[in-house]
């Protein structure tokens, strides 16, 4: 099932994609989704609907992120070696974990913007985990028993805050509208095997990362159950597990994004997300 939120920002309504790839509405049936109907049973009772009776929606409607309510943007770095070979960083013994404000997630396909004094702005398309139930010190065998799906991320970062500024990584992760996601929320169960999928990102209709989930140093289920070793997650937390090579920061010389920049990113069975960089004046 492929889980999405549509509408105006603030106001978005609650729907599927059904087998046609078209958007229905599920507003008579759930007020929003929100993290207790990512809940095995809640998902299940969604699965059982009539999906040819649910109202269609236009295809051009604004997708917003596909649920609400995450209390919790996880990330994992370096977490593909070839990754952590361009950017000169040692390929962790133990996962790399920081965290993404909340305040940075936004829809799949709405604009980004550079953050005041911004040189160094950079794409990273990834996979990303969202929490289904509760889960603390889990076993790996059963980690993924408490993820309900899987959506594509922007991890999108600011490298000179991230790496230059001192601290940790979060200020460089966290800035408004770096936290791109959906276009749908794909449960688990329509997606298989989360560890096979080809994943990509565009710069102005220019490849620049290719790669496949198979190539992560942890799996997820090895992702889930060691940071529920270190906090309790909750449902609908977002864990996004890494990036592949091709990000501006590993080219020689660096490329980054400037205003008016087309990214375009997808992974397969996921979807696909395009946005355009603007200065962090436009529309605020």
């Amino acid at each position: 099932m492929k889980l999405v939120r549509y509408g105006a920002v603030g106001a978005e309504k609650p729907g599927l994609i059904d087998a046609q790839g078209q958007l229905r509405d599920l507003s008579a049936h759930v007020a929003d989704i929100t993290p207790d109907w990512l809940a095995p049973d809640r998902l299940a009772a969604l699965q059982a609907l009539d999906v040819e009776a649910l109202p269609v929606v236009d295809s051009a409607s604004r997708l917003g992120a596909p649920f609400c309510g995450t209390r919790q943007f996880i990330a994992i770095g370096l977490n593909y070696s070839d990754h952590a070979e361009e950017a000169g960083m040692a390929i962790p013994a133990e996962p790399i974990m920081f965290t993404k404000g909340v305040s940075c997630i936004q829809g799949p396909n709405d604009d980004v913007r550079r953050p005041r004094g911004s040189e160094k702005m950079d794409w990273e398309v990834e996979l990303g985990i969202v929490i289904g139930t509760r889960a603390a010190y889990v076993d790996k065998d059963k980690a993924l028993d408490h993820v309900a799906g899987y959506v594509v991320c922007d991890d999108l970062s600011e490298r000179e805050y991230q790496l230059e500024r001192g601290g940790t990584w979060d200020k460089g992760k966290g800035c408004d509208t770096f936290g791109p996601v959906g276009p749908w929320l794909v449960t688990r169960d329509e997606v298989g095997d989360g560890q096979n999928l080809g994943m990509w990102l565009d710069v102005n209709g220019q490849r620049m990362q290719t790669g496949n989930t198979s190539t992560m140093i942890f799996d997820c289920a090895t992702i889930v159950s060691y940071v529920s070793q270190f906090m309790v997650l909750l449902p609908g937390d977002i864990i996004t597990t890494g990036t592949p090579p091709g990000v501006g920061m590993g080219m020689k010389p660096p490329v980054f994004l400037k205003e008016g920049d087309v990214v375009e990113l997808g992974i397969e069975k996921l979807g696909s997300q395009r946005h355009t960089v603007r200065s962090w004046n436009d529309g605020v």
